[in-house]
């Protein structure tokens, strides 16, 4: 399953009336991986890039995380990890170990609206490596999942490493993580060949570092919340920073004239209702981005947007109002545009 992305990068010549001549040369680096397609831009780099050595570190970092979280193949970590009913604590690789504490600091921050253990639900109301579903579940099998379901139900002893489950049937699903997670590794992988300009995006999840082919900063087009149009709803002009975009108009089904998001309250067992459409957040890690844009997309416009600017955070709601959709910000994402 392909997910289109909430961000893309628009094409300069959209934005500024720059001559072909004046733009430094580009390399670019494209394909699919975790479900979603990667884009990696790399600008004005050295003659003497191993290109073929870097193209087959990108393959093996995707491959990497791939195998250490995907919910969608049988042979991940994370999935060995969900087939084990013990427990007592379960010795992981230190990789997972602390891909799993640095998301459940996210949801202790956001008081379980990121909630790592949501896979249950996932797979219940048809979004996860189940399949489909026509209908909302009984009130009796929510129940039946929810005893399951929270994050305080894992825990993780990171100095071993190991992870321990309260109750036997507790499901990890690092989903709203692992994207994030990896565009911070490839990130990491185009520092380690001292790469100085250029963008890394996995299913609209991205980073940027220096500036773009123009020598400027990189314009990042947040999208219109719409489920039939893809347009640009605004622009952002960043340099070495992540973004991220939740929302809730790309994945969901209908029934009786009710629309049911894929994005699910772990506190309730339900898809969101509220007003909400989407959040974006800008942050130093891509991962945390991706979690907490997350996380923002589950409190809703008015918890989400006070927790944003409680943490200090850069976030940016598109919020459906009787006018159309409204536009919401924190302090330090009005910053990011000064």
């Amino acid at each position: 399953m392909v997910r289109l992305p909430h961000l893309f990068v628009l094409l300069p010549a959209l934005l500024a009336a720059c001559s072909s001549d004046s733009r430094l040369p580009e390399f670019e680096l494209s394909g699919s991986t975790m479900g979603t397609t990667f884009n990696i831009l790399l600008v004005d780099p050295s003659e003497d890039l191993p290109k073929e050595h870097l193209r087959s570190g990108i393959a093996e970092t995707l491959e990497r995380v791939d195998r250490l979280a995907s919910t969608w193949r049988s042979d991940s970590e994370l999935s060995t990890l969900n087939a084990n009913s013990d427990t007592d604590w379960i010795d992981v690789s230190a990789e997972l170990c602390a891909a799993l504490e640095q998301a459940l600091e996210v949801s202790e921050q956001s008081h379980g609206a990121f909630d790592v253990t949501i896979g249950p639900l996932v797979n219940l109301w048809g979004f996860g490596p189940d399949g489909a579903v026509i209908e909302p579940p009984t009130d009796d099998e929510l129940a039946a999942v929810m005893a399951a379901v929270g994050y305080r139900k894992l825990q993780t002893k990171c100095e071993r490493p190991a992870v321990r489950k309260q109750n036997t049937d507790v499901y990890v699903d690092l989903s709203g993580w692992a994207k994030g997670f990896a565009v911070d590794e490839l990130a990491a992988l185009l520092d380690e060949y001292d790469l100085k300009n250029y963008l890394v995006e996995i299913g609209g999840e991205l980073k940027v570092r220096g500036y773009n082919a123009e020598n400027l900063k990189w314009v990042i087009a947040v999208e219109a919340p719409s489920k039939t149009l893809r347009k640009p709803h605004s622009v952002l002009r960043v340099t070495d920073t992540s973004v991220a975009t939740s929302g809730d108009y790309r994945n969901f089904f209908n029934h009786d004239g009710k629309q049911y998001s894929h994005t699910i309250d772990a506190r309730t067992g339900k898809p969101v209702s509220h007003g909400l459409a989407a959040v974006t957040v800008v942050s130093e890690s891509a991962a945390y981005a991706d979690a907490m844009a997350t996380a923002l997309l589950v409190l809703g416009p008015k918890e989400g947007l006070e927790l944003a600017e409680n943490l200090g955070l850069a976030g940016y709601f598109l919020v459906r109002g009787g006018q159309g959709i409204q536009e919401k910000t924190t302090r330090n994402f009005d910053l990011l545009r000064n």
